[in-house]
């Protein structure tokens, strides 16, 4: 189950099941400027080219596009990723795709985190992303190709 990120709360890790926490946007995005963790997008290579990345994040799909089937590398190229000793904050599109992948991470020994509200956040009333939270919306480093 997600949690909903408060600014009260958007420095700390909120406790989750099969993985490490889930944190804000703001907390990964402060850890990855410490060198405390390293940003995976899990999110495929379709979506960061047609909605937007985070320059510098490290690039691992989750899932494949077309047929949105698990990527078969997922874990040599996590693993490959991830440094020994550093923290993993893995991002997708709204942050349910990376709940999957900090478990599965997780079971690979890496300290996963999952990152509420992903890139674009939950949608809106008009069931469009991008206007309710997110990386985006947090005003966070990111581009467009």
């Amino acid at each position: 189950m997600r949690h909903d990120a408060h600014p009260a709360n958007s420095l700390q890790v909120q406790p989750a099941a099969g993985y490490a926490g889930d944190v804000s946007c703001a907390l990964a995005w402060a850890w990855v400027q410490h060198g405390e963790a390293v940003l995976v997008d899990v999110r495929t290579d379709a979506e960061r080219a047609w909605v937007g990345f985070v320059p510098d994040a490290e690039t691992v799909a989750w899932k494949q596009w077309p047929g949105m089937v698990t990527n078969p590398s997922f874990d040599a190229e996590l693993l490959a990723a991830v440094p020994p000793g550093k923290k993993v904050v893995l991002l997708c599109r709204s942050g349910l795709r990376s709940i999957a992948a900090a478990k599965r991470a997780t079971e690979l020994g890496l300290q996963a985190y999952n990152i509420l509200d992903g890139f674009e956040g939950d949608p809106d009333g008009n069931a469009h992303r991008g206007h309710k939270g997110g990386w985006r919306l947090s005003g966070l480093p990111w581009r467009q190709s």
